[in-house]
């Protein structure tokens, strides 16, 4: 495919973008085409069940199921705002994308991705009331205070979408529309100015910098205090039934915590954008399948409400 180059002028000029994809090997299109398009049905299939599963079933009516169905929701919509484009374009030849699909795609990656950072910090300090302080934990973490989490959550990120976005796509690009990624994300857009980058690359490391401190903070924190009480707990039994209510998403937390690490907070200098192409697939559509396999083969609850569903679907969605 011929790249093709802009004319040199400011960002109003601009009205399409051309995304170069995973690889700009002709061979490679229709087979990656296939193996996306299976990652983005099991993704969906898998957090769809884990909704319908918490929604339906009323034993998974509690508040660390309530998190896990709206990490789930998250997880759906983050690779929904990817995959669909990303798909398409393995399939054509003009791999374009018009500057506000471009703006709407990577606001709407910001606000799920910002939406999951504080979702798992969430989940981790869900954890720590329910082993640390099980008698206040119905009272703690009560079904308002659950919905006003999550009501702040998106907000908040809703908020960090807008100012983010409003910063990249106010500098001027005029060598070329070519993005060498497969979804409009801030690093390469940013190589493309012609124009001063400083502030948006400054907003944007700062904004990342700041949630993930914020976050993993509460995490480490949480997790801290878990590991000490787990300790505390006299009977092999005990520490073990303790250890397995958090053991999933400890397993989640570092998988998604390290990737954002790796992309968002070491300068762009430090790693190159083929580099960043490859952890994003992994962040935008595997940790996203990943995390119902996660939280649903190790959990028993999860499996048991499966089987209920298998065995009695109407029964349950009587229960609705």
């Amino acid at each position: 495919m011929k790249l093709s180059k802009m004319v040199t002028g400011n960002l109003s000029h601009v009205t399409t973008f051309i995304l170069i994809g995973v690889s700009k090997r002709p061979e490679l299109q229709v087979p990656l085409f296939f193996i996306f398009l299976a990652i983005y049905g099991v993704t969906v299939t898998g957090n769809v069940g884990i909704i319908t599963l918490t929604s339906i079933d009323a034993k998974l009516q509690t508040p660390m199921y309530f998190f896990l169905r709206q990490l789930a929701i998250i997880n759906l919509g983050n690779s929904t705002v990817i995959a669909p484009q990303m798909l398409v374009n393995f399939l054509v030849e003009k791999k374009t994308i018009s500057y506000y699909g471009c703006a709407a795609q990577f606001g709407g990656f910001l606000v799920f991705i910002v939406a999951e950072i504080f979702m798992l910090a969430i989940m981790a300090y869900d954890r720590y009331v329910a082993i640390c302080n099980p008698l206040l934990y119905m009272v703690v973490v009560s079904r308002k205070i659950c919905i006003l989490l999550v009501v702040l959550k998106y907000i908040y990120s809703f908020s960090t979408a807008v100012i983010v976005t409003s910063c990249v796509f106010s500098v001027s690009f005029c060598s070329s529309n070519v993005i060498n990624h497969f979804y409009c994300d801030n690093v390469p857009l940013l190589s493309l100015s012609c124009s001063s980058t400083h502030l948006p690359e400054i907003v944007d490391f700062i904004s990342a910098a700041t949630n993930l401190f914020f976050s993993m903070t509460v995490v480490l924190v949480s997790y801290f205090n878990i590991i000490l009480a787990i300790l505390r707990i006299r009977s092999a039994e005990g520490r073990k039934k303790a250890f397995s209510t958090c053991a999933s998403h400890m397993v989640a937390v570092t998988i998604f915590y390290g990737t954002l690490l790796f992309m968002y907070v070491l300068p762009p200098s430090n790693h190159s954008l083929d580099t960043d192409k490859m952890a994003s697939v992994f962040y935008t559509l595997v940790i996203p399948m990943l995390n119902p396999m996660i939280y649903s083969l190790r959990n028993k609850d999860v499996k048991e409400a499966l089987k209920r569903v298998i065995n009695n679907p109407c029964q349950n969605f009587k229960n609705m």
